[in-house]
């Protein structure tokens, strides 16, 4: 157990059976009464935020984690299937671990995966990532007014909105917080 003093963000929590992400800390006194930590954090099981209070009194459980890179390799019925470039053992991650992040797994791309209790939780994408374009309309001649953009499939099936330049078979840099083109690679 541990201080309340002592959650940062960044740090995973043990808070009602649950593990939760810890996004914001804020230190508040008021007058003559104890200290609180006013505690936003996510519940890494369902995604749902939460804002608390916690007294400095109190005690918190500070749960061990771990960002371990592994590769992206394929998808099966078992689920998706992730390497890890040191031991080259299999890691099978289930479907709802990487609903948010299955439109952005590129093969033999390395990915950080939050481990608590050596168990994954969770996936952590890079703020970008290279993608190949598999499907693009050809740009119409004189259609350049402005920031004219056409859709664009990218090789996982995900479809972001792309200048008119961009052609089939180019690699581009695709914002993952946003789905955005971000340029060319």
């Amino acid at each position: 157990m541990a201080s309340p003093t002592d959650v940062r963000k960044g740090k995973v929590l043990n808070y009602q059976g649950n593990p939760h992400l810890v996004l914001d800390v804020q230190h508040r006194t008021q007058g003559r009464q104890a200290g609180f930590m006013q505690v936003t954090m996510r519940n890494l099981n369902t995604g749902a935020s939460t804002n608390t209070k916690i007294r400095t009194t109190d005690s918190v459980e500070i749960m061990h984690t771990d960002m371990i890179k592994l590769e992206f390799s394929y998808i099966d019925a078992d689920g998706y299937h992730f390497m890890d470039p040191e031991s080259f053992e299999d890691i099978i991650l289930e479907e709802s671990l990487v609903e948010d992040a299955k439109d952005f797994l590129v093969e033999t791309q390395a990915y950080s995966v939050l481990h608590v209790d050596d168990k994954p939780i969770s996936i952590d994408l890079p703020a970008s990532l290279e993608m190949k374009v598999t499907e693009s309309a050809e740009g119409i001649k004189g259609d350049t007014a402005s920031n004219v953009q056409k859709p664009a499939t990218l090789e996982t099936g995900l479809t972001i909105q792309v200048p008119l330049f961009i052609k089939e078979g180019e690699t581009i840099k695709v914002n993952t917080a946003d789905r955005s083109y971000g340029g060319r690679a």
